[in-house]
């Protein structure tokens, strides 16, 4: 596996608003370039927690994520919102998808922040929707859509910008078993183009196509699996 490209060093996550909650609690994890990383564990972990703190969606209470060296949790919200904006791609459970604006629409807002040409997004947002499979559908706006079909939506959005890393929380959580088959194609066929994938899933068929696997409990890493192992162990690990 390559150097990692995400790195996350003794992060901790603590809410006090009255009751001290501690959702995270002294995790260190690298993400290699280029691999499909699943983070698993119960309900209420920390699961979404440390991907939204890999993300820069939420600042630690301590510990440093660093960007291909880059210290996030040191950035101020201009530079951090560029570097979302640019590096880093967000799918979530429930699509976030703009309910009044067709699927190519939805697509092209990502590129509004970035200062995209006009001209460049909506030739950019086609090759995408192409890509997962939604060509047909590009000007259908979310209700028109399956919840498969939006979550593919949402994964083109993601990919608007070109980020070097998807991160995914529970994408396939709301969908039934054929649309998150039909899902997995079009995951795998992103990281076969080179994109560093992180997931967040309770799916085991989300995980079997995992090249490694980080296990989280009681907001700690518990375990970390490598594609190899899980074959060893009598899993595929694809």
């Amino acid at each position: 596996m390559s150097d990692p490209i995400l790195r996350a060093e003794g992060l901790s996550k603590v809410y006090d608003g009255g009751y001290r909650t501690v959702a995270l609690e002294g995790v260190s994890l690298e993400i290699p370039r280029g691999s499909l990383t699943c983070i698993m564990g119960p309900s209420g972990h920390g699961k979404s927690t440390l991907l939204h703190l890999l993300g820069g969606l939420d600042r630690p209470t301590a510990g440093k994520v660093y960007l291909d060296g880059e210290d996030l949790t040191s950035l101020g919200p201009n530079r951090l919102a560029e570097v979302r904006s640019r590096r880093l791609g967000f799918v979530f459970q429930f699509f976030n998808l703009l309910p009044v604006l067709t699927a190519l629409e939805n697509v092209q807002t990502a590129m509004l922040l970035a200062g995209v040409p006009r001209r460049e997004q909506a030739d950019r947002s086609r090759a995408l929707l192409r890509l997962v499979g939604l060509e047909e559908k590009m000007h259908a706006r979310p209700g028109q859509l399956s919840g498969g079909q939006r979550q593919r939506v949402a994964i083109a959005r993601a990919l608007a910008n070109d980020p070097d890393i998807l991160l995914m929380d529970e994408p396939t959580g709301n969908l039934d078993t054929r649309s998150e088959e039909d899902l997995l194609a079009h995951i795998r066929a992103v990281h076969a183009r080179g994109k560093t994938i992180v997931i967040v899933t309770h799916s085991e068929s989300v995980a079997a196509m995992a090249e490694r696997i980080v296990r989280i409990r009681d907001g700690r890493v518990v375990d970390g699996e490598t594609a190899a192992r899980r074959f060893t162990n009598g899993r595929p690990g694809r």
